[in-house]
């Protein structure tokens, strides 16, 4: 039977699948954010729990194009719920750059899907943007916050912080990635699902 590198059915319904989940699961950290110290600290908790079913996708990842379609779906679906659009033009780059470093493994690489999942989660940090350099415009649409959220949240945003973000972003992607391969091993082999 002749093999093909093109995607098919399968491979978009495994797409969209597990973008759902990854979406549901960053959503539901996101929550956090109403408390304004965890808003920041979403750049290390949402990667730190999406690391488990970006490794359990990447068992059903053996074609290119997978992983940066996942993340630009994901950076859309961050748009369109109101975050920035950044987060969308951040993830064509970092879903390509994480595509091409799983590719280079093979999509067999253990490791190679670790780091990937660091550089997939930074176009987490891309809905911080205006939050960190455009203030005002980020708050115009969140007044309804309380002026006491809003200057505590602008305390902890300084501009300074935005680059920190992106790294916790990758870091924190990484461990999620890590904790991910060690459920993948104790768990979903055991239950046959991986």
């Amino acid at each position: 039977m002749k093999t093909t590198n093109r995607l098919n059915g399968k491979d978009f319904v495994n797409i969209g699948i597990f973008t759902a989940i990854d979406f549901i699961i960053v959503t539901a950290a996101a929550m956090l954010g109403f408390i304004p110290i965890f808003m920041p600290l979403l750049c290390a908790i949402a990667p730190l729990v999406s690391g488990i079913p970006y490794m359990l996708y990447l068992t059903k990842v053996r074609k290119f194009g997978m992983i940066w379609i996942m993340n630009i779906l994901l950076g859309l679906l961050m748009f369109l719920t109101g975050m920035s659009y950044h987060a969308l033009i951040i993830s064509v780059f970092t879903g390509l750059a994480a595509d091409l470093v799983c590719k280079s493994g093979n999509y067999k690489s253990a490791a190679k899907g670790i780091i990937s999942h660091g550089v997939f989660s930074i176009y987490i940090a891309g809905n911080f943007f205006l939050l960190t350099f455009m203030k005002d415009k980020y708050f115009a649409t969140r007044q309804t916050l309380g002026s006491d959220y809003i200057e505590k949240l602008s305390s902890y945003t300084p501009v300074w912080v935005f680059p920190i973000l992106i790294l916790a972003c990758f870091i924190f992607g990484i461990i999620g990635a890590m904790i991910g391969k060690t459920m993948l091993k104790k768990h979903f082999e055991k239950a046959g699902i991986a």
